[in-house]
C-alpha cells in the first residue's frame, strides 16, 4: 500500500447505528467517500457544517445519515432541507428513504412547485419528521401555515450556490429566520461566494468547515476536452465524439431555451434519441422526459443550467457543452453530471476563437485543465467502425451456424461471383450504413491549425488597437 494514500473509512467506524449501517449494506455501500468520512462525525457530534463538494460525491448520505440519526419518532417535523429543483428534491428524498429502510416510524414529505398542493396538503397532514423541498414552494406552505418550523431541530441548504443564483436568497432567509436559533444548520456548496459567506455568517454557529474540493480521493474522474467549432456544425461533431468513443449516454448543455428545442429536433433528425428540457415545461412534461430517461430510451438529453440541475439518470458517459456557461461555477456544476460514483466520465466543451480567454480563465478559476481535441475525421470514424464490425465478424464466423448464409453465398457463387467478392461486399454494405449518419460536408480543421490562426488573428486586432490608440494619442498632443 501506498503510505502516501490515506485509508478509507468504513460506515461502521463512523458511529452509525445498526439500523442505518444495515440500509446503507443493502444500498451496496461499505466504504465512506471522502465527504461522508468527514461530515458525518462533526453532524453526529451536533456542530453545524459547511461542506464544500461537488455533484456525485455522496454527499446526500453525508448530510442524510446524521439527520436519520438524530430525528426521532415524535410525529413533528424536526428536519428540514432545502434543495434549488424539484428533481433534486425528489432525488435527495429517494436516497433518505432508502436509508430509513429499517426506521419504519420516520417519515419524508416532499414539497416543491409544479406538484399538486392538495397531494402535499394530504401528505403533510401525516406529520412527516423530514422534509424536503423547493424554497418557493416552503415558502407558500408556510404563508397557509401548513408547514410550522417551530419544531425544527436540523436545517439543510443543499447546492446553497444554486439557489443564490436562481434568485431564493430571499425565502431562504425568511425560512431559516422563521427556525428555531438552536437548530442544527447544514450548508453544502460547491462554491463559496460572497453571497454564500453573508448566509453562513448570519445563520451558522461557529461552523465546522469540510472542504473535499482539492482532494485527489474525491476529484471525479473527468477528462476534459474544447474544440473550435462552427455553430452549424456542432451536432456533427457531437455525433462524431459520441460514436469515436462509443458513447451511449449523453448530456447536452445550451444556454438557451430556443436552442434547447432545436438542438432536441436535430439530434432526432439524425438518429440520436434526444429529449428536451428547459423552464417553460411544465410538471407533467418533465416527468414524461424523466420517464423515458430512466427507462433508457433515450441516448441524449439537452438542457438548459436551471432545467439540468438534480437530474438523476444513472451513469451519464459525457457532457457536451454547445455554449460556454455564463459563468464559470455552472460549468463546474455541468460537468460535474458525469464522472460520479467513481466512474469515469468526458466533458466537451465546442467554442469560438474569440472564446479561447473566456477558456483559460475557466482552467485558472477552478484549478483544471482543458485540452484541445480534434473532431474525429470520416477515415478515423471508418477505421473505428472497421475494427468493431470485423470484430462482430470474426465472433460469428467462430460461434454461429452459417449453413443458411452459406447457401445465399453458395447462389451468389454459382452466378459467378468469388466468395472473397461477396465478403467484400457484404462488408460494404454494413460499412455504408454504418456511415450513413455522417455530415460528409461538415469541415473540421485540426485544432493546432485552428489555435495558429485564432492567435494570429488575435495578434492583428492588438496591432489595430496599438496604432488606433497611437493615431488618438497624436491627435492630442
Amino acid at each position: 500500500m501506498n503510505p502516501n494514500t490515506p485509508e478509507k473509512k468504513y460506515f461502521a467506524e463512523l458511529g452509525v447505528s445498526p439500523n442505518t449501517l444495515q440500509a446503507i449494506t443493502d444500498m451496496g455501500f461499505r466504504e465512506a467517500s471522502p465527504i461522508q468520512e468527514k461530515a458525518i462525525p462533526i453532524l453526529l457530534e451536533g456542530h453545524d457544517l459547511i461542506g464544500q463538494a461537488q455533484t456525485g460525491t455522496g454527499k446526500t448520505a453525508a448530510f442524510g445519515i446524521p439527520v436519520i440519526e438524530r430525528v426521532t419518532a415524535d410525529k413533528h417535523l424536526q428536519a428540514m432541507v432545502l434543495c434549488p429543483t424539484r428533481e433534486l428534491a425528489v432525488q435527495v428524498a429517494d436516497e433518505m428513504r432508502k436509508l430509513l429502510k429499517y426506521k419504519k416510524a420516520i417519515s419524508i414529505a416532499t414539497v416543491y412547485g409544479g406538484q399538486k398542493i392538495g397531494q402535499q396538503f394530504r401528505d403533510l397532514k401525516l406529520k412527516p419528521q423530514i422534509i424536503v423541498g423547493t424554497p418557493g414552494r416552503v415558502m407558500d406552505h408556510l404563508r397557509r401555515k401548513t408547514i410550522k418550523m417551530n419544531t425544527v431541530k436540523f436545517f439543510v441548504l443543499d447546492e446553497a450556490d444554486e439557489m443564490l443564483a436562481q434568485g431564493f436568497r430571499e425565502d431562504i432567509e425568511l425560512i431559516l429566520t422563521d427556525a428555531p436559533p438552536e437548530r442544527q444548520t447544514i450548508l453544502f456548496s460547491a462554491t463559496m461566494s460572497k453571497e454564500i459567506m453573508r448566509i453562513t455568517e448570519r445563520f451558522l454557529t461557529t461552523p465546522k468547515h469540510v472542504n473535499v474540493l482539492g482532494s485527489h480521493a474525491n476529484k471525479p474522474k473527468i477528462e476534459e476536452w474544447y474544440s473550435i467549432v462552427a455553430d452549424k456544425n456542432r451536432v456533427e461533431a457531437a455525433i462524431r465524439l459520441m460514436d469515436f468513443y462509443s458513447i451511449k449516454t449523453a448530456l447536452v448543455f445550451s444556454n438557451m431555451k430556443s436552442q434547447v428545442d432545436f438542438l432536441t429536433h436535430e439530434f432526432n433528425n439524425r438518429g440520436f434519441s434526444a429529449e428536451g428540457i428547459h423552464g417553460d415545461l411544465n410538471q407533467s412534461q418533465r416527468d414524461k422526459v424523466m420517464a423515458r430517461l430512466k427507462s433508457g430510451n433515450v441516448r441524449l438529453l439537452v438542457a438548459t443550467d436551471v432545467a439540468g440541475r438534480g437530474i438523476d439518470i444513472g451513469h451519464i458517459e459525457a457532457v457536451f457543452n454547445f455554449d460556454l456557461p455564463r459563468d464559470s461555477e455552472s460549468y463546474i456544476h455541468r460537468i460535474g453530471r458525469t464522472g460520479r460514483a467513481g466512474k469515469s466520465g468526458r466533458a466537451f466543451a465546442f467554442v469560438r476563437t474569440n472564446e479561447l480567454g473566456k477558456l483559460k480563465r475557466l482552467e485558472k478559476n477552478h484549478n483544471t485543465t482543458i485540452n484541445p481535441h480534434d473532431i474525429p475525421t470520416l477515415d478515423m470514424l471508418m477505421d473505428k467502425r472497421a475494427g468493431l464490425i470485423l470484430s462482430n465478424v470474426k465472433s460469428i464466423a467462430e460461434k454461429a451456424n452459417l449453413e443458411n448464409m452459406l447457401l445465399y453465398v453458395q447462389g451468389l457463387v454459382e452466378e459467378g461471383f468469388s466468395v472473397t467478392d461477396v465478403a467484400a461486399s457484404a462488408l460494404k454494405v454494413l460499412f455504408d450504413k454504418a456511415g450513413g449518419f455522417y455530415d460528409k460536408k461538415a469541415v473540421f480543421a485540426p485544432m493546432q491549425e485552428e489555435i495558429k490562426a485564432a492567435k494570429g488573428k488575435s495578434y492583428k486586432e492588438d496591432g489595430k488597437k496599438k496604432q488606433k490608440y497611437r493615431k488618438f494619442g497624436n491627435r492630442r498632443r
